[in-house]
């Protein structure tokens, strides 16, 4: 970490919970006493779950109250896989190539020129080889190691990472053969029903990421969530209509959760099943927005089952 991330992490007190958090140093914390406080930091308001009524709030609610034990299953970027098959089927499921505990069982040899590696359990650590030749194998496995030994619960108290066993996936690259990056459409699921999506743009560019709300029209909502919207014009994607029926398909009676597909030379992709987008600690802005969403998801009854 360089000098200038440790000044900022000691400037914001919730930036140093988490940073300590993810580190495993607060274990002793209870979760409750963990998420109130990143939530004050993160958000700026005190965290009622008694009475929540935002978006951010309602969600470290149902990390709490809300624990089934499908979602470790859902959360599993290899299992949800068999889950995704049985519900809406094969096809629509990224080619599985591989499947490791350690790095060193890969078999780079087997892999074809271009493919990606990744974590189960992980959140950002994707690597994408677009030519075996140039790959730097010792790095790929330091990354990977690192990777593997990461606790993504104690960062933001997500629950079902707890039960996940971690592996390393190989899959198959998927690409338009225009774009170097694809976009990721993204539903937001209350209820089992799709209210809203955003598209997550421009990853590579100087400015850095971009994440653009629509509404189920297709129209661009008037907000932004942690993260400047996109001022490029995003075409409506091909299968729009036909990926909000396959989230809803794979929300069915679950609270919120939010379904990612990627839209492929016509084809439709799942990517993930996401229940704590930036882990309710994303703010919004203008803040009303997070009440509005808010207002979207009916909580369940509680469940501390897991």
């Amino acid at each position: 970490m360089c000098i200038n991330k440790i000044i900022d992490v000691f400037r914001h007190p919730g930036k140093l919970v988490a940073f300590l958090g993810t580190r495993g140093y607060l274990k002793w914390m209870d979760d409750e006493t963990y998420l109130k406080i990143l939530y004050q930091a993160y958000i700026g308001h005190k965290l009622n779950l008694e009475n929540p009524k935002g978006f951010n709030e309602k969600l470290q609610w149902l990390k709490l109250y809300d624990r089934q034990e499908r979602y470790v299953e859902l959360v599993d970027k290899y299992l949800v896989k068999d889950f995704v098959e049985r519900k809406i089927g094969k096809e629509y499921v990224i080619p599985t190539l591989g499947i490791w505990d350690s790095v060193d069982d890969i078999d780079f040899s087997n892999l074809p020129n271009q493919f990606v590696l990744k974590c189960n359990h992980d959140s950002g650590g994707v690597i994408i080889c677009k030519d075996k030749e140039r790959l730097d194998i010792s790095a790929i496995k330091n990354k990977l190691t690192r990777r593997l030994k990461m606790d993504f619960f104690f960062s933001g108290r997500e629950w079902p990472y707890k039960s996940v066993k971690r592996k390393i996936i190989a899959e198959a690259y998927i690409n338009d053969g225009i774009n170097e990056d694809l976009n990721d459409y993204k539903f937001m699921c209350f209820n089992g029903v799709v209210r809203n999506s955003f598209v997550c743009t421009e990853r590579r560019s100087g400015d850095g990421l971009k994440v653009t709300f629509f509404d189920k029209e297709w129209n661009k909502m008037p907000f932004e969530r942690h993260y400047p919207v996109s001022n490029k014009k995003i075409d409506k994607p091909e299968n729009y209509e036909k990926m909000i029926i396959l989230a809803e398909v794979l929300a069915k009676d679950i609270p919120f959760v939010r379904v990612d597909f990627y839209d492929v030379n016509g084809k439709i992709y799942f990517g993930e099943m996401t229940f704590y987008p930036g882990s309710g600690f994303e703010e919004f802005t203008p803040f009303d927005w997070d009440t509005r969403m808010g207002s979207w998801l009916i909580l369940p009854k509680k469940n501390r089952g897991c």
